[in-house]
């Protein structure tokens, strides 16, 4: 079992920036591919970010790109969402969320679809982020 917590979540102006922070469980936490999501009411989940096992590649929501920027510290087993110019509408409980290699796709096998949820397997509880205008 691979546990997450998100935290870093608060009220800010819009305008603003957080850092969103998500520590994850589990000695192989460097072979997960992880993502962030965020929900807000009468909403879907929606996608916001992903990064590969090492860093090397990222995937950002057409909403979010030029101001989030997701990151990862596999030695602190840590995941990172860096948000910037913050607007009312990034108003949501955001979650992170992990992908675990399979025999079938190993470690640095991006997944098809990254920004569909049903593709990770473990989440976070969330946290919640208000931008006021």
């Amino acid at each position: 079992q691979v546990q997450l917590v998100e935290s870093g979540g608060g009220l800010v102006q819009a305008g603003g920036s957080l850092r969103l922070s998500c520590a994850a469980s589990g000695r192989t936490f460097s072979s997960y591919f992880m993502g962030w999501f965020r929900l807000a009411p009468g909403k879907a989940r929606e996608f916001v970010a992903a990064i590969t096992w090492n860093g090397g590649r990222t995937f950002n929501a057409d909403s979010v790109k030029g101001r989030f920027t997701i990151s990862r510290d596999n030695a602190k087993n840590t995941v990172y969402l860096q948000m910037n110019s913050l607007k009312p509408e990034d108003t949501a409980v955001y979650f992170c969320a992990a992908k675990l290699p399979t025999t079938a796709q190993p470690m640095g096998i991006i997944p098809n679809r990254p920004d569909r949820p049903v593709e990770y397997n473990y989440w976070g509880q969330g946290t919640q982020v208000t931008v006021s205008s």
